[in-house]
Parts: structure tokens; C-alpha cells; sequence
């Protein structure tokens, strides 16, 4: 997907119009029927244009797609760890996305491997990761400021899903349950390096 268009200008209308896209194209492939972006855009009705100022191809589209198909919200993650303190949520927010990331990986890999092979300028990652973290933390909870905030936010982005899987297993050859230790491990010792402790 081409967050860079969605990044300017018109935010809320962009997401969604790029909601109703995806989800038009889920209803393609939970009826296992092929489909082109064109068809996707008529069914979604936008124009040919604005698909691809989404989507490169269709192959990005019906990658991404599946994908969300497994994947809760924003909104639904945080309001499954309401209950818990700021630490324990990001820490139960980087084991969502760490499971996730275990039931799906070859989905994972194959989408990533049809993102970085499509001529679409580079797409950005880890938007919902980023998002959901945004939820679930504020400056104020953690005493630090913006800049340190979005620094945490960063990081703690760069300790989940499927890029972390790729270093802790292909390049330390960790099994899945030693990656999710040392993912989990980083992440708590970078909350205690900012004097961020229990709940």
C-alpha cells in the first residue's frame, strides 16, 4: 500500500477509502474468486485512479488483504488490555503482534517479499503496530516528552511483527519462542533504561 499518499493531505477520508478497498477485496477472496484491482474498483466504487494511488498491483492488494483479514484493529487490541497498566500493554501489545506474526508468518513472508519486488515506491510498514502503540501510550503516563514518546513508539515498532522474526530466526537462528523472549527482553530493558518500571 502507498502510505506516503495516504500520509498527505485528507487523513480520515484517505484510511477510509482504503478500508473500503480492502474490504471489498477480502470479499473476493473469502468467495475464492480472482480479481484485478479494476474489479476491485468498481465493486469499492472509486475510480481506476484512485486504486492505484493504493496499490501498485493486485498482488500488494490481495497480500495485504489476507492479511488483515487475521488482524485485529487498533481500537480492538487496546481494548482487550484496558485492565492493565501502560507497561504491561505495551508488552501485551508486542505479544499480539509476535503471535500474529508466528500463525501467519508465511503470509508475512510472502507479502513482504511482493512488496519489495513491485515497482510501487517504497511502501511503509508497521502502520498498525505504530498505531496501536500510539493508543495505548501518552507522554504523560511515562513522564518523557513527544520526541522521547515517539522515539518509544519507534522502537518498540522495531521489536515486533514480522521484520523482528526475520532477524531473530534467519540471521541469530532463534526458534519462535526464544525470538518472543529476546524481543520481549529488549523491550523491557529499553522501559527500564527510561525509568519505566511495573505497573
Amino acid at each position: 500500500m502507498n502510505n506516503k499518499y495516504i500520509d498527505s493531505g485528507r487523513k480520515k477520508q484517505k484510511l477510509k477509502t482504503r478500508n473500503s478497498i480492502l474490504n471489498t477485496a477480502q470479499q473476493f477472496l473469502t468467495k475464492g474468486i480472482d480479481f484485478s484491482l479494476e474489479d476491485v474498483a468498481k465493486e469499492a466504487q472509486v475510480s481506476r485512479a484512485t486504486i492505484y494511488r493504493y496499490y501498485s498491483n493486485v498482488d500488494v492488494l490481495s497480500s495485504e488483504a489476507g492479511l488483515d483479514l487475521n488482524t485485529q484493529s487498533p481500537v480492538e487490541i487496546n481494548n482487550q488490555l484496558r485492565d492493565v497498566g501502560p507497561i504491561e500493554k505495551i508488552l501485551g501489545i508486542q505479544e499480539y503482534f509476535n503471535n500474529l506474526t508466528i500463525d501467519n508468518e508465511a503470509a508475512f513472508r510472502k507479502y513482504l517479499s511482493v512488496v519489495l519486488a513491485s515497482a510501487a515506491p517504497k511502501a511503509k510498514r508497521g502502520a498498525r503496530r505504530t498505531n496501536t502503540l500510539q493508543l495505548a501510550i501518552d507522554s504523560e503516563q511515562f513522564n518523557i516528552n513527544k520526541t522521547e514518546l515517539t522515539k518509544l513508539t519507534n522502537i518498540a515498532t522495531l521489536l515486533m511483527g514480522i521484520e523482528a522474526f526475520i532477524v531473530t530466526k534467519d540471521v541469530c537462528e532463534l526458534s519462535d519462542q526464544a525470538s518472543k523472549e529476546t524481543l520481549q527482553w529488549g523491550l523491557q530493558m529499553i522501559l527500564k533504561g527510561l525509568g519505566i518500571h511495573g505497573k
